[in-house]
């Protein structure tokens, strides 16, 4: 409620009212819904489909989605953070809860009776003695054109009829019959293709250029430098291809060794300057302390590894530019490219196409400058740039190294009486449009050179980065929670899944295991008399109770472990149980989760979301580490940066714990701590020895044991 009691618009409807900006009704009998969100994966559009649905009295079918566009489609900044529901669908609620209210006034008019009387079926107005009108007939897209009226009333949950059921979704039969839905499969044709030529090392200046060898090659379009930013265009890919082979051999870079010593990672991260802030302290009168612990964990840099290199197109038309790309902020990228071009913002348009694997700021919007720097030296023409597997692997921004930090005290009965948490770690924020400094890789580079300032974080309030999920869920009566932000940025690093959560989670719910051991008690009962959190403790009993915690068998090799968050503390709580095998190697077995994300608009797109995240999870837990020397990114392959195979997918049992009557929390990112912490936690019930570093290999494993 606002300061005046009046009830205020949900989500993003606050900074986008107007109704027709997000729903159009036409005469052809469909409607052609708009969100800002995007989808990446994640079952987006189908589950706000699912919602204008409802409150419309449509089949889902007659529902149009059509692609974010910063021409006209309402801004609702970047699809990340699992939001979507929270904000795009609550807004999406309204305006067609509004939308069906003005039809049936606009046909109680029209039919001459009270609205009360009146029934929708499928977009049909019907009313007593056969009277019926529809929308279709009714259709004005002035109708619309006004703002979104506080206080509308929705449907009540058990109204509902298509949200909350497992409705297909309606990207799937594209990508299952390989229809060219993605945009590394679109624009094949009509396109001239480029390609960029990127720096021999991190810092690296191009001091010697000699284009003459290429400009005379078969199909070459434009060989264009900007300073250290150099690319080519041909007709074909091969061309573009065979053209950036020749111009790597006749050009020259400075040397350059700017990076950290990996092999000193923990001492950079500690030594580094940096910024402190205490995120979070609690003082309250305790008993005295009788036991005391502490623990040092660290993620490595850790890199998107999309499967499908990133894409754009982009062209110079009209004094126009105009974009497609998988970014998840297309807003955001249009404020960065207006700024580099020098551009007014209405003069850049840009329009989301579904790519293959964008999740955390990838290279999508780096690959989208490319593009548009290319297609500047041919005029009219679409350009089409794909990054190879080393640019994604090697130029992409990183999420973060973390070295984290936990000390504990104990009572005498095992009760944790004081918590401290540091952790060290670059800040997970650069996405493009949040600062008066484009964030865009060749923006660095280009001759007119914008600076590449130290990450940041978005405040704690809203989720947090580095310290996202650091101020533990459970109920202690101390705790202080530091976060220290370098800021030195030699890697560039921004927001992957999840963001500092990964890390936190891990080495909280570690450090968790290690005093219900020391205080001799089961791991899920140490929890539960650490929790308050009523809906915390039922996802826990939910994924424990479905795993058979209670039963489970102990053999050689095998162990169990518990790991549980609240995510961002603002969104879904999430408990997984892992159950693992170790031979050779650890072999995650069986995932258990079990996860309340409030009302769940569709039940089979949560499920996919908490299976993907907790598949990923077991990839960083077990594999993914960027490997560097001092002036490059050495692991730009598959053999230098393994991710899981499908022959290592474990299976994944979801269970719901159903709150339809609860607001819709966001859930897309509440399992990959949890699991990486109880992937720790049992390979700790197997083997005995705690590893406290990412990834847990088998010579990290090995060392424990040595050590021990």
């Amino acid at each position: 409620m606002s300061a005046n009691n009046a009830p205020a618009l949900p989500g993003s409807l606050k900074t986008n009212p107007r109704l027709g900006q997000w729903l159009r009704i036409g005469k052809d009998g469909f409607i052609d819904l708009a969100p800002g969100k995007v989808e990446i994966g994640q079952g987006i559009l189908t589950a706000l489909a699912q919602i204008a649905a409802d409150e419309l009295d449509v089949s889902i079918s007659r529902i149009r989605l059509a692609p974010a566009n910063t021409d006209h489609s309402p801004n609702e900044g970047v699809t990340s953070g699992s939001l979507s529901i929270q904000d795009s669908g609550s807004a999406i609620r309204h305006v067609s809860a509004e939308a069906r209210s003005i039809f049936l006034r606009l046909a109680s008019e029209k039919l001459g009776v009270d609205v009360d009387a009146l029934a929708i079926e499928d977009g049909e107005i019907r009313g007593p003695n056969n009277l019926s009108t529809s929308y279709w007939e009714l259709a004005d897209p002035a109708l619309l054109d006004r703002d979104a009226t506080p206080g509308i009333a929705a449907k009540a949950v058990g109204e509902r009829k298509i949200a909350g059921s497992s409705s297909a979704r309606i990207d799937i039969p594209d990508k299952v019959f390989g229809a060219p839905r993605f945009i590394q499969d679109r624009f094949q044709t009509k396109v001239l293709h480029g390609r960029i030529l990127r720096p021999a090392a991190v810092g690296a200046k191009l001091v010697a250029f000699n284009p003459d060898k290429t400009q005379a090659l078969t199909g070459l379009r434009a060989v264009v430098r900007d300073g250290d930013f150099a690319g080519v265009v041909a007709e074909s890919e091969t061309q573009a291809l065979k053209a950036l082979t020749q111009l790597r051999k006749d050009c020259v870079w400075s040397d350059s060794a700017l990076l950290p010593d990996q092999h000193e990672l923990k001492q950079w991260l500690r030594s580094t300057p940096r910024e402190t802030t205490v995120v979070n302290k609690k003082s309250n009168p305790a008993p005295a302390a009788a036991a005391r612990f502490a623990l040092e964990f660290t993620r490595p840099f850790t890199a998107h590894a999309s499967i499908g290199t990133v894409t754009a197109v982009a062209q110079f038309s009209d004094d126009k530019l105009f974009i497609w790309t998988h970014s998840q902020g297309v807003y955001n990228l249009r404020a960065d490219v207006a700024l580099i071009f020098e551009l007014p913002e209405e003069r850049v348009i840009i329009e989301h196409a579904e790519g293959a694997g964008c999740y955390g700021h990838n290279g999508a919007d780096d690959v989208a400058l490319d593009a548009a720097l290319l297609a500047r030296a041919c005029p009219g023409q679409m350009v089409r740039v794909t990054w190879s597997r080393e640019e994604e692997l090697g130029w992409a921004p990183f999420s973060p190294a973390m070295l984290v930090r936990i000390e504990a005290e104990c009572d005498s009965a095992g009760t944790i009486v004081n918590w401290k948490h540091d952790l060290w770690s670059n800040g997970h924020a650069t996405r493009p449009g949040r600062a008066k400094s484009p964030t865009l890789l060749a923006g660095h580079h280009v001759a007119k050179a914008w600076p590449m300032l130290a990450a940041g974080n978005m405040p704690l309030a809203t989720g947090g980065g580095a310290d996202r999920n650091a101020v533990p869920g459970y109920a202690f009566a101390n705790q202080t929670i530091t976060n220290h932000r370098l800021l030195e940025m030699p890697l560039r690093t921004s927001a992957l899944r999840s963001l500092g959560a990964a890390a936190n989670v891990f080495s909280i719910e570690s450090m968790m295991d290690e005093l219900a051991l020391a205080a001799g008690e089961d791991p899920l009962a140490y929890r539960l008399r650490h929790l308050e959190d009523q809906r915390a403790r039922a996802v826990l009993e939910a994924a424990a109770q479905r795993a058979g915690w209670a039963h489970r068998r102990k053999r050689e090799g095998t162990g169990f472990g518990i790991g549980y968050a609240k995510y961002k503390n603002l969104g879904a709580w999430c408990a997984v149980i892992a159950e693992i095998d170790f031979t050779n190697d650890v072999r995650v077995a069986r995932l258990t989760i079990g996860v309340d994300a409030g009302e769940v608009i569709n039940p089979d797109g949560l499920i996919n979301q908490i299976e993907g995240g907790a598949i990923q999870a077991v990839s960083w837990a077990l594999k993914e580490e960027v490997q560097f020397d001092r002036s490059r990114i050495t692991s730009d392959n598959w053999e230098s940066y393994p991710i899981l195979r499908f022959s290592e997918v474990p299976p994944v049992d979801v269970e719901i714990v159903s709150r339809p009557a609860e607001r819709a929390l966001g859930a897309g990112e509440c399992s990959q701590g949890p699991t990486i912490a109880a992937i720790a936690n049992a390979i700790r019930d197997a083997l005995g020895v705690r590893v406290c570093d990412l990834p847990l290999t088998y010579d990290r494993i090995a060392a424990a044991m040595n050590a021990d």
